[in-house]
């Protein structure tokens, strides 16, 4: 994936790049930037002085010394004072700046802490927003590997808007939780599975209106009959889509969290069955409506149900219309839901 949020000591990262949320002059810090120097050794201090100073917003490289990193790059950010002297503007600046040294360094992967959040006092949820437009902006255009780390999972919160907006959807659709509480545990066991049958049956039953024989009425139907008169699957009608978006594979496969590797394996594979959230992120990329992704996740076998978080933060998404996978993957997180792109 090329956005990937990670729980874990940033020193322990092994990429090209680990940015360092650093001290405007040249002097170790607290925190993130006090680590990084006591893994790096002295070597990193002294290169710290030869750049001397950063401006609040800016970034400076210097070698990764004793890191499992090639690089460390210190960006500055700015001091929280509610909000009224360009913070987030500079904020933004420090993510731009580092990507952009990155890039520069040909790095191909880069490890970010959530800059500011700290002694800094920047709000987390305001800060974890300008990090997801930054990374939003840059990977489209760019083949780079993007971690966010975190130490906790508290470490970072979506908007206090959002994550109600979407705790109050997944209570409110939750069936399986309903029927447990009105009818109890053992209901799901006990009952489901005969009324699953009992639909099935229905629909069966149905089938003898239409003239055209459904798939429960095809029994006298041969193996190969059956075979030839098989929907496309998922790769073909992947493929078709995009197609008629216009729209390059690379814009595609960006826009969904999936490496250019990876969507090979996909394209030159017309059986290739995809993970659930590898068929979803790539629904996503295409801006698919609810009916449509349900369409085309169901060609690899998968379903969209009300018993799933996973699946309704998924609904809530399409339904909003918001089809950022970043955003949408920090949403999975702060629910422990696997993320999109895998």
């Amino acid at each position: 994936m090329p956005f990937e949020i990670v729980r874990n000591d940033i020193t322990n990262m092994t990429v090209d790049a680990i940015v360092n949320t650093a001290n405007p002059k040249p002097v170790i810090g607290s925190g993130t930037d006090a680590g990084i120097h006591a893994k790096a050794g002295p070597a990193l201090l002294e290169a710290r002085k030869k750049i001397g100073s950063i401006p609040v917003g800016s970034s400076a490289i210097t070698p990764g010394y004793g890191l499992n990193a090639k690089y460390v790059i210190h960006t500055v950010g700015p001091v929280w004072q509610g909000g009224e002297y360009g913070e987030e503007k500079l904020l933004r600046q420090c993510y731009d700046s580092a990507l952009n040294l990155a890039l520069e360094n040909r790095c191909e992967s880069i490890a970010f802490p959530l800059i500011s959040t700290g002694n800094y006092g920047f709000p987390k949820d305001r800060a974890l927003q300008i990090a997801i437009s930054a990374f939003s902006a840059f990977l489209p255009e760019h083949e780079m590997q993007i971690y966010l780390v975190v130490f906790h999972q508290d470490a970072f919160r979506l908007s206090e808007k959002l994550f109600h907006r979407v705790a109050s959807y997944i209570d409110e659709n939750y069936v399986q939780a309903k029927e447990t509480a009105e009818y109890g545990a053992d209901f799901h066991r006990r009952y489901r599975p005969y009324a699953r049958r009992r639909r099935d049956m229905e629909v069966c039953e149905s089938s003898a209106a239409f003239a055209e024989p459904l798939p429960c009425a095809s029994k006298a139907m041969s193996l190969e009959d059956m075979l030839k008169q098989a929907d496309a699957g998922f790769t073909e009608t992947l493929l078709k889509l995009i197609d008629k978006t216009g729209k390059k594979d690379s814009e595609i496969y960006k826009k969904a969290n999936i490496s250019k590797q990876h969507f090979s394996k996909i394209r030159n594979n017309p059986d290739y069955k995809p993970t659930k959230p590898t068929a979803i992120a790539l629904a996503l990329a295409l801006e698919l409506d609810l009916d449509a992704t349900r369409d085309l996740i169901g060609r690899a076998g998968y379903a969209l149900t009300n018993s799933s978080k996973f699946d309704l933060i998924i609904r809530y998404f399409i339904e909003q219309g918001n089809y950022n996978i970043i955003e949408i993957n920090l949403a999975l997180y702060e629910f422990d839901q696997a993320l999109l792109g895998v």
